[in-house]
């Protein structure tokens, strides 16, 4: 028995491909730049913050580590109306990314943070600079630095978890490939194709943004 491929019956379906990128990237993005936002100010509280803060924190961290992001995603969209909160799913897409990046950004940050040596914080100090100007130009900038790459990738990872967001009809990449295979019963060019997306977004993305960190956050 021969197996024939037919690609060319997927890539007709661009359209819903090239929406289903957009959404990918869309969700990427909003979710890369408010978690990255929510990590610094978790990872602050866990450095300098008061105790109660510190363990609010902790808890915050340990409990999206450990558990898997589909659980995350589903008590959102699926736990929350239980509390009369309903989510459109892409909003509800949107929070678990950024609920879940958020907890690994902030150890991430943190480990930046506590590698800044304390020479460079009392001089600082000596410069009569405040606390909040001593964090953001002289500890935040070099631990952003050390720690961007583990923090791209984090991102990227994140990136590859939307595919899931799929599971409650959001309109990624993942949901465009299965929708196609459901109407022209083509799964594995539709899959592989979508891979070959995903691999693509992967390395640009990555590359995007190891050229962003250094020429907008930290300078050359």
């Amino acid at each position: 028995m021969s197996i024939t491929f037919d690609f060319l019956a997927v890539l007709a379906q661009w359209p819903l491909l090239v929406k289903g990128v957009a959404w990918t990237l869309g969700l990427t993005a909003v979710s890369a730049i408010i978690g990255v936002v929510v990590g610094i100010g978790c990872a602050w509280s866990r450095v300098y913050g008061a105790t109660w803060l510190k363990c609010l924190a902790g808890i915050y961290v340990e409990m999206i580590r450990n558990t898997p992001f589909i659980v995350q995603l589903f008590f959102i969209f699926f736990g929350l109306p239980a509390a009369g909160v309903r989510l459109t799913p892409e909003t509800a897409s949107i929070i678990a990314m950024v609920v879940n990046l958020g907890a690994y950004a902030t150890e991430i940050i943190r480990a930046g943070i506590e590698a800044t040596p304390k020479g460079q914080i009392e001089a600082a100090k000596s410069l009569a600079l405040s606390a909040r100007q001593i964090f953001v130009r002289v500890v935040l900038p070099p631990a952003l630095k050390k720690v961007w790459p583990a923090l791209v990738s984090q991102i990227i990872i994140v990136m590859m978890g939307s595919a899931v967001c799929g599971q409650i009809s959001t309109e990624e990449l993942s949901y465009a490939a299965n929708l196609i295979q459901s109407r022209n019963f083509r799964a594995f060019e539709a899959f592989i194709i979508a891979t070959a997306i995903y691999l693509m977004l992967s390395v640009s993305v990555r590359k995007l943004l190891n050229w962003f960190g250094p020429k907008f956050l930290w300078g050359r």
